[in-house]
C-alpha cells in the first residue's frame, strides 16, 4: 500500500491492519501522528530531552508487541497512559538503582570505618597484633602501601593519595580491598 494511501487512513484502520498484517509502516503512520504528545510526557515525567527522545523510541517498541490483541477504542488516549506508565517505570527503576548505590556506599564506608571487629589496629592483644602484621605482609603492595599510611601514619585520602602518586578513588579502592582481605585473613588465621 503506498504512502500517501496509508497517511489517509484512519486511525482504527491503521490499528486493525498493525495488529493483523504485523507490518509496521501502518504502526509507523499512527505513532508518528502523536509523536509530540509522547515525547511531551515524556520530558514532562523525565525533564531531560535526550532521555525523553530515548523513551520515545522505547514506546513505540512497546508498541509493537502490546497493540496487538489490544481493544483500543481512543488511541490517542490510551497511547498517553502507555507513556505516562512507562516513564513512572523508568523513573521507579532509576530511583531503585539509585537507592541501591546509595546503600552500596553506605555498607562500603562502614566497612572501612567500623569498629574493634574490622578494625583491629591500635589493639594491644600481642597475638593479635602478631596475626595482623603477618596478614599486611600478604597484601598486595599497594593495599599493603594504602593501609599503613592510613592506620599506622594517620593519613587522610588526599595525603595517602599525594605519596603513591594515586587518585584518592584509587587510594579508597586500595584501602577498601586491603581492609577485606586483612579481614579475611585475620578470620582464617584465627581458626
Amino acid at each position: 500500500m503506498p504512502g500517501e494511501e496509508i497517511k489517509a487512513l484512519p486511525e482504527e484502520i491503521l490499528i486493525a491492519r498493525f495488529s493483523s498484517t504485523g507490518r509496521k509502516e501502518f504502526l509507523s503512520e499512527l505513532f508518528m501522528r502523536y509523536m509530540n504528545l509522547v515525547y511531551g510526557v515524556c520530558l514532562k515525567y523525565l525533564g531531560d530531552r535526550e532521555i525523553a527522545k530515548d523513551a520515545v523510541m522505547q514506546v513505540f517498541e512497546k508498541l509493537i508487541t502490546t497493540l496487538p490483541g489490544q481493544e483500543v477504542r481512543n488511541f490517542g488516549s490510551w497511547l498517553f497512559v502507555l507513556t505516562k506508565n512507562h516513564c513512572l517505570m523508568l523513573l521507579r527503576s532509576e530511583k531503585a538503582f539509585h537507592e541501591r548505590n546509595r546503600k552500596w556506599g553506605e555498607e562500603q564506608e562502614q566497612f572501612v570505618e567500623s569498629e574493634f571487629s574490622l578494625h583491629p589496629f591500635g589493639n594491644e592483644d600481642p597475638e593479635l597484633v602478631k596475626r595482623l602484621a603477618d596478614c599486611i605482609e600478604k597484601l598486595r603492595e599497594d593495599q599493603k602501601e594504602c593501609v599503613r599510611m592510613f592506620y599506622y601514619e594517620e593519613l587522610c585520602y588526599r595525603e595517602i593519595a599525594e605519596k603513591t602518586h594515586a587518585d584518592e578513588k584509587k587510594v579508597k579502592s586500595h584501602l577498601q580491598n586491603g581492609k577485606r582481605n586483612l579481614k579475611l585473613c585475620l578470620e582464617s588465621s584465627h581458626d
